[in-house]
C-alpha cells in the first residue's frame, strides 16, 4: 500500500532530521562550551598554565576577613586525611624554626568557638580558602573597590554616600 500524499511532506522531514541527527556536531555548527570543537571520542589539548608566583611576600588584603593568598609554590604539597604539608611549617610550634607565618587562632576554633588542640577539622584543608597566585592576566574586568578607597570618595561620586 502506498502512502498519501498528504504524508509525504511529513516523510520529508524526518528524514532530514535523521540526517541532521546522524552528522557530527560540529558538522552542524554546534560546539559544545567546555570541550569546545574536540569531538567526544577525542581528548581536547589541556590549557596553557601560567606559572606559579614564588615571592613569599605578603600581599594586601582587599577586604575584612580576607583569606591571605599563598606567596609560594604548592605543587606537589600532600594535604588529604592522612597529611598536610602546609602544617609542616605553618603550625604554631613549627614557625619559630620555620619563620612561617602561623596559622590564625581561629583554624584551632570549632563552630562553637572552643579552641582546640590541633587544627580544627573545618580548617584542615587549606586551598578552600588560601590559594596560590599565578602571573596571568585576568579573564574578565574587575571594578572592585576596597573600603579605603570607598571612604575617600567625594560626595555625588558614583559608589559614595551622601
Amino acid at each position: 500500500m502506498k502512502p498519501s500524499r498528504s504524508w509525504m511532506p511529513l516523510l520529508a522531514l524526518c528524514a532530514l532530521l535523521l540526517a541532521v541527527l546522524a552528522m557530527p556536531a560540529h558538522a552542524q555548527g554546534l560546539v559544545d562550551a567546555m570541550r569546545g570543537p574536540t569531538p567526544i571520542a577525542s581528548e581536547s589539548k589541556a590549557p596553557l598554565l601560567y606559572p606559579t608566583e614564588n615571592k613569599d611576600i605578603r600581599r594586601t588584603r582587599n577586604y575584612t576577613m580576607q583569606p591571605p593568598t599563598i606567596p609560594h609554590k604548592i605543587d606537589g604539597y600532600q594535604v588529604d586525611k592522612d597529611f598536610n604539608r602546609c602544617m609542616f611549617c605553618h603550625a604554631r610550634t613549627r614557625t619559630e624554626e620555620t619563620q612561617a607565618i602561623p596559622v590564625s587562632i581561629t583554624h584551632y576554633m570549632d563552630r562553637d568557638n572552643n579552641v582546640l588542640a590541633d587544627v580544627s577539622p573545618r580548617r584542615y584543608f587549606c586551598t578552600q580558602c588560601h590559594v596560590p597566585q599565578a602571573d596571568a592576566k585576568p579573564l574578565v574586568g574587575n571594578t572592585f573597590i576596597d573600603v579605603e578607597q570607598m571612604l575617600k570618595r567625594k560626595p555625588g561620586v558614583k559608589g559614595s554616600s551622601n
